[in-house]
């Protein structure tokens, strides 16, 4: 197993939030969008006429939630989704933001520049605390895990996506080939360093045990990712 190989904690560059923002995310956005959807569905937050307030931690460019938003709608889904989306980066805000504003939906999705490991809100704040790729960027994620627990309603879900580390160089060298192979050199180079920084199955299962879930709750669900979902009681 390669060795963990820590990458900037925030990506703060207007080259690298438009390079992140630019890069094709579209198939890994939907299936973690219906995934989480079908998550949703199986919870109260479900119901019609419910608010259902989720917080999406390294939000990125907002294209997470924004394509969260668009599937609720295009299924029907019965509650209405009220996203606080956070990130730690001013640059990637800035074309969250932008982003935000093109897809009509300023009045559902807040954008905060704020520290996922440090969290202002107040306990059992939201429904359910999401996140796509924030946990390789964090030096210690247990603090950044712990906080999400914190502001999760009892009986609301975590659900957490990130990138695996592979097993060795090829293994590496395999997965940049295969899912970026249209991008710049770049785009590739950051694709390389997310993985290195990434954790295993196994150093995620031991975190969520420490926060009192089961490691079951953590699985490999592609052949570079890892997924957390579990309900808080």
């Amino acid at each position: 197993m390669l060795d963990r190989v820590l990458e900037p904690e925030v990506m703060d560059t207007v080259e690298e939030a438009v390079d992140y923002d630019a890069m094709d995310h579209a198939e890994v956005n939907r299936r973690f969008v219906d995934d989480l959807l079908t998550v949703l569905a199986g919870t109260e937050f479900a119901a019609a006429g419910r608010t259902c307030r989720l917080l999406d931690l390294g939000t990125g460019t907002a294209q997470i939630p924004i394509a969260l938003i668009r599937r609720a709608r295009e299924t029907g889904f019965a509650a209405k989704l009220e996203i606080a989306a956070v990130d730690l980066a001013a640059e990637m805000l800035v074309v969250a933001k932008a982003n935000v504003i093109a897809a009509a939906m300023t009045d559902v999705i807040r954008l905060e520049r704020l520290d996922a490991k440090t969290l202002p809100y107040p306990p059992n704040r939201f429904s359910g605390v999401v996140s796509n790729s924030i946990v390789h960027h964090i030096p210690e994620p247990r603090e950044a895990l712990e906080e999400a627990v914190r502001v999760t309603a009892t009986g609301g879900f975590l659900y957490f996506r990130d990138l695996l580390r592979p097993n060795d160089e090829a293994e590496l060298a395999k997965l940049v080939d295969l899912y970026a192979a249209g991008a710049n050199d770049h785009q590739r180079q950051l694709f390389a360093q997310s993985l290195r920084a990434a954790l295993t199955v196994t150093e995620v299962q031991e975190l969520v045990k420490s926060l009192g879930f089961e490691p079951s709750t953590v699985t490999a669900t592609s052949d570079r990712h890892w997924t957390w979902s579990a309900r808080k009681s």
